[in-house]
């Protein structure tokens, strides 16, 4: 089905797809069969969404809600988008957990909840902890438990000072790793609508890897996300900090994203 836009409202054809299945609460691949003319209400709606996409907003700010493996979660400016990058960060959490029942996990800079939300669903038996300096981002974790109907326990925290806790079997993250100098490489719709706190590196993954070394469990494995040209000098430093087969995983272009080790015995 096709549907007119306001004459001053240019969108991808991706993007139009997008938001008019989400108007009438169906996939983008039921709008081939849809033969009904949208309502003046629908129409309105259409054209509030297309006008705030057009202006520069993230298509999942603007659709307000953005799937993450087998979630539907809630997304806004408090917390990064998921991305498809950050579930092969879940995926690799999964498999260091196989065979242990009821691990203790913690995400660290937890954001929108995307995984501890995952892990706490794929591994039912898992308890799972997030934990963010940011009470907003903290709110939108804890709607996102409220949706899914997922528990976890939520935590305002600042890995700086540690972690909570120790014995920790699992500690994942994705943190700020974007260095202050190259934010202006960054697309727009990220660097001016996605959260500061949440995007740059000051330090956060430096604390993140000594917070680990000293609140994992010995034997307990760390799972990091960073940047390709950061994977290197991440994988350094979980071996300077005891960290024992030491990896890394690429994304699906390729690039080494995901680097992770255990704490040696």
């Amino acid at each position: 089905m096709g549907v007119r836009l306001k004459s001053d409202t240019t969108l991808s054809s991706t993007d139009a797809e997008w938001i008019l299945a989400h108007v009438l609460g169906v996939t983008r691949s039921e709008l081939a069969l849809r033969r009904e003319p949208l309502s003046p209400a629908q129409l309105a709606h259409v054209d509030e969404l297309a006008a705030r996409r057009a202006k520069g907003e993230p298509l999942q700010y603007v659709l307000g809600r953005w799937g993450f493996r087998r979630l539907d979660l809630l997304v806004d400016r408090r917390a990064l988008i998921p991305r498809p990058e950050t579930e092969r960060v879940v995926e690799r959490c999964l498999a260091l957990l196989t065979g242990q029942e009821a691990p203790r996990v913690v995400d660290v800079g937890t954001g929108s909840g995307a995984i501890a939300l995952a892990i706490a669903d794929e591994h039912p038996g898992a308890r799972v902890t997030g934990i963010d300096a940011s009470r907003e981002a903290l709110a939108l974790a804890h709607e996102n438990a409220h949706r899914t109907g997922i528990s976890i326990e939520l935590l305002e925290h600042d890995v700086c000072d540690g972690l909570p806790g120790a014995g920790w079997d699992l500690v994942v993250s994705n943190p700020p790793y974007i260095p202050l100098e190259e934010l202006g490489t960054l697309e727009p719709e990220v660097v001016e609508w996605e959260p500061d706190l949440a995007l740059v590196a000051r330090g956060q993954t430096e604390a993140l890897v000594r917070a680990a070394a000293t609140g994992l469990r010995h034997g307990g494995a760390l799972v990091v996300e960073t940047s390709e040209r950061g994977a290197e000098p991440l994988a350094l430093l979980l071996a300077e900090q005891g960290f024992v087969d030491v990896r890394t995983t690429r994304d699906l272009a390729g690039r080494d994203r995901v680097v992770e080790g255990r704490l040696a015995k």
